[in-house]
């Protein structure tokens, strides 16, 4: 299956996109894992959008529906064990309707339970973290840089996070 990464774009950003020859930051940092997976805690951060519903505010898209060159880009902790009926998404770049009946396609916090469960990975983090991937147009992701991404990477720093598995939507 052929997977269009542009589907619910405006045309003219999915045509700037494909147009736009992205060249990667070099060096492409590496860490290798202190220890073995069955041992280690990981970290879920995904950029679907995800937030809890009825306690947290959802992302601002009604800001960027007013500017479309604007991304939130402020994010939401979750916890780990999080139920399905517990999560709204706030994201108007990705077709939310199959992720709102099983979240794991954009945070696979139950399947890495699962994983837990069977001794196959340590733990989880006591949090799992979202941020709305989209960050305007052309992307502005200095506020994830200089702000946001810091204070997440502390936080799964504290709960004790040897790796993150991160989801982008």
């Amino acid at each position: 299956m052929t997977v269009d990464s542009f589907k619910y774009l405006p045309r003219i950003i999915a045509t700037y996109y494909r147009m736009t020859a992205g060249e990667p930051e070099l060096p492409i940092p590496w860490n290798h894992l202190p220890k073995a997976l069955e041992q280690c805690t990981f970290g879920l951060v995904t950029t679907g959008g995800l937030y809890l519903r009825g306690v947290q505010l959802p992302f601002d898209v009604e800001r960027e529906r007013a500017e479309p060159t604007w991304g939130d880009p402020t994010y939401r902790s979750l916890p780990s064990d999080v139920q399905q009926e517990d999560i709204g998404i706030s994201h108007l770049h990705i077709n939310t309707e199959d992720a709102l009946k099983d979240v794991n396609i954009l945070l696979p916090v139950h399947r890495f339970r699962y994983l837990v469960a069977e001794g196959r990975i340590g733990r989880l983090a006591r949090s799992a973290y979202s941020f709305m991937g989209y960050q305007g147009f052309p992307a502005d992701t200095s506020a994830w840089r200089e702000t946001y991404v810091p204070l997440v990477a502390a936080e799964l720093h504290s709960e004790g996070a040897d790796c993150v598995f991160l989801t982008p939507a």
